[in-house]
């Protein structure tokens, strides 16, 4: 469901004194739930920090993901939005949201839903969209999300930005979120990175990503184990590999299935047991990729090699794309495994007779 608050906006925006983060958890009984990976963020310095990543929000429409009790919200709408999208999961913290939606008068619109099934092509006003080659529209997103939600959702929304659609329907809409440390690291990992990864590639092929700053862990209630980093997206005009999302992803994922191997091992993963060095030798000399180098050590420019002549190959042989190794393996273990369970069998018939 959705509450509005009250219309009728004001010039000169500044929240009226209201309880602290730390006394809404308190007076509305809110605990972080560890099996949804809550941790809150209750210094108003560090919020304003993160939100003054985002750039100028002055009359921008912003919609913070999992504002949980509120302290990256009083941030956002003291930057002077047009208009704050509130999307919360969690209906515990929705009396504390509303709390801060009276508190700005037409400016807050709470909703009680899930990020990952609602649908944020419809989120903000039309006459927002702007051109795709056009510099980004006044669109944020802001969210400090839970770990469990922050890998899933990033893939999604880079899904997203390579269909142009979704919250990116409007354009290039900028995001500033917060991963696990060490996630920030993999999005923003250059070659030859130990932290270098499937993330690195999806996310740079696509977008400028900026790892800003690194909040440490005992700065949330309750403190995780690890330190938290603010990252920022802007979608690229043209992205670095001029392939669907599906084929990059694929190519990517099975370079990357054996890390720690020469990359060929991953690449012959993309082709059926049957031919499957001999294609494997073709992809890499046409995408001239030296067979030697470690997955993590490939630059943008090998893996768009690698998905341009791979992509070719599908347009010659229509069924090769839809080939999953993984599926070969266990049709494969399921055969042995048959095979063995019927020998045992055969000879009990032999020894009865």
């Amino acid at each position: 469901f959705c509450l509005m608050a009250a219309s009728g906006k004001v010039s000169a925006f500044h929240l009226p004194p209201l309880p602290t983060v730390g006394e809404i958890i308190k007076l509305f009984r809110l605990k972080a739930q560890k099996q949804l990976s809550q941790n809150f963020l209750l210094d108003l310095r560090l919020t304003d920090k993160i939100v003054r990543q985002a750039g100028e929000l002055k009359n921008a429409h912003v919609c913070e993901v999992g504002p949980g009790p509120g302290g990256i919200t009083r941030s956002i709408l003291s930057a002077g939005v047009e208009e704050l999208l509130l999307i919360e999961k969690d209906a515990r913290f929705i009396p504390g949201l509303q709390m801060l939606s009276e508190a700005a008068p037409g400016k807050v619109r709470i909703v009680h839903g899930d990020i990952l099934t609602y649908k944020m092509e419809k989120a903000f006003p039309k006459h927002l969209k702007k051109n795709w080659e056009d510099e980004p529209p006044d669109i944020h997103i802001i969210g400090n999300l839970p770990f469990s939600v922050s890998t899933p959702l990033i893939i999604r929304w880079l899904e997203n930005v390579s269909k142009k659609d979704g919250p990116f329907i409007y354009g290039r809409t900028q995001m500033t979120l917060t991963f696990q440390k060490e996630v920030a690291e993999r999005l923003t990992a250059n070659p030859g990175g130990k932290q270098r990864s499937r993330l690195s590639i999806m996310s740079q092929h696509l977008c400028t990503v900026e790892n800003c700053f690194v909040i440490p862990g005992q700065a949330f209630v309750p403190k995780p184990e690890v330190d938290v980093a603010v990252v920022h997206f802007t979608p690229l005009v043209q992205p670095k590999i001029q392939q669907p999302f599906e084929l990059v992803e694929k190519v990517v994922q099975s370079v990357f299935q054996f890390r720690r191997k020469h990359c060929f091992r991953g690449i012959e993963t993309l082709f059926p047991e049957n031919g499957r060095l001999k294609r494997t030798e073709e992809l890499m000399m046409t995408a001239n990729v030296d067979p030697t180098l470690r997955p993590f050590q490939l630059t943008m420019s090998h893996f768009r090699n690698l998905c341009n002549s791979y992509r070719k190959m599908c347009d010659e042989d229509p069924g090769l794309f839809v080939y999953n190794y993984r599926e070969e393996l266990r049709q494969k273990k399921m055969r042995k495994l048959l095979k063995s369970t019927s020998q045992p069998k055969e000879i009990e018939e032999e020894d009865q007779l």
